[in-house]
């Protein structure tokens, strides 16, 4: 993708560069969803996928189209589509490139093994949640696949020591670098809360929960968040919670949503602007993302960037970040009640929104780059 998180570390190290081509995966069938809003096909439509706003000279996008049915065994079947998508558009365009960098390891990781075979050129992966902690270990296909993948690599970068363990379990041996995700400072930084709220036409008087992320896998807990909720205005009447995203659980939340009788606190708002986002987190008193898994969550780093504390989960990179309870609150992940009182003890605390700046301010792109163009260097 060229979008947000990916797009941003791009950015950043564009100066460093001749060229950076980027190669987006995209899937024709995907740009369904731009005529019949189908939710589970949205987040992989070419406007999802690509912003080209505020992009450098120097970076080239292209679009690499794989027609794939977005299931199991067409999955599986994608990373020899996607290698010839690939190949194409490099000999269609004559680049030239001295380094490959592929994220996630399926199927991109693949295509950039067998780049590598081909050009002889470095080449570095960075292996970014669920493509490390769940698919290598759902059958022997993945496990084989990605093992062999990891092990093409030159350096292999992951974002939480938790990566690192599973990256351990596949018996690899080449180098891994934990290098976390940052977040964009130019976007994500403190905006008067009143101010917020008012933009968005909150509600003055009520404290506010948001949570930010898509609606199209449980592992985010949005069900856990809305359970919480259940428990947290039977102790305050003055809270309001609101979930930030879309996708094809969106029909069931709702659901759940009337069946705790919950429409006057909990509300979907469904998706909004990536620059829309930094006026719905300046907006609450405390954020909220009751991951059941995770890598690390970009939007952590953006909800830090913006003074908010934390409120998640024990899993993945998160507690490498939230090492404080001056930062955040943790609970263990599918715990409803402990979760409830979590957000209960957040909304009554007094938060040092200085301090939390000022620990964030390490993780911009700015910083985490540095780190990224470190790994390269080690190449010339």
């Amino acid at each position: 993708m060229y979008a947000t998180f990916v797009k941003d570390q791009v950015n950043q190290m564009a100066p460093h560069f001749r060229n950076i081509f980027v190669l987006v995966r995209t899937n024709p069938l995907a740009e369904i969803s731009q005529i019949i809003p189908v939710s589970y096909l949205i987040p992989f439509s070419v406007a999802q996928k690509i912003d080209l706003s505020n992009k450098p000279e120097n970076v080239h996008v292209f679009q690499t189209p794989v027609l794939y049915l977005p299931t199991g065994r067409g999955y599986e079947k994608l990373g020899r589509k996607h290698l010839k998508s690939v190949e194409k558009v490099i000999q269609q365009h004559a680049l030239r490139f001295d380094l490959i960098h592929a994220h996630f390891t399926w199927s991109s990781g693949y295509v950039g093994s067998k780049l590598k075979e081909k050009y002889a050129v470095p080449f570095i992966i960075t292996a970014h949640g669920m493509d490390i902690y769940d698919m290598p270990f759902r059958n022997t296909f993945y496990k084989e696949t990605i093992s062999a993948i990891l092990n093409s690599a030159d350096h292999i970068i992951t974002v939480s020591q938790n990566n690192v363990r599973c990256i351990r379990k596949l018996d690899i041996k080449k180098p891994v670098s934990v290098i976390l995700n940052g977040y964009n400072d130019a976007v994500f930084f403190p905006l008067d809360q009143q101010e917020c709220k008012n933009n968005l036409g909150l509600p003055l008087n009520k404290k506010i929960v948001v949570n930010v992320a898509k609606l199209y896998d449980v592992v985010k807990g949005h069900e856990i968040l809305i359970r919480a909720m259940s428990e947290v205005i039977k102790k305050r009447d003055d809270v309001v919670c609101y979930i930030v995203g879309d996708g094809e659980l969106k029909a069931s939340l709702e659901n759940l949503i009337s069946t705790l009788h919950l429409n006057h606190c909990v509300t979907i708002v469904g998706a909004k602007p990536h620059n829309e986002i930094p006026l719905w987190i300046n907006a609450c008193d405390v954020f909220v993302l009751p991951s059941l898994n995770e890598g690390n969550p970009v939007v952590m780093s953006e909800c830090l960037g913006c003074g908010k504390p934390f409120i998640g989960t024990r899993v993945g990179g998160i507690p490498d970040i939230i090492s404080s309870d001056t930062y955040g609150i943790l609970s263990e992940p599918g715990n409803v009640k402990e979760l409830a009182n979590n957000i209960l003890e957040s909304l009554d605390r007094q938060w040092d929104h200085d301090a939390i700046l000022t620990y964030a301010r390490q993780f911009t792109w700015k910083e985490i780059s540095k780190e990224i163009i470190a790994v390269y260097r080690s190449f010339e």
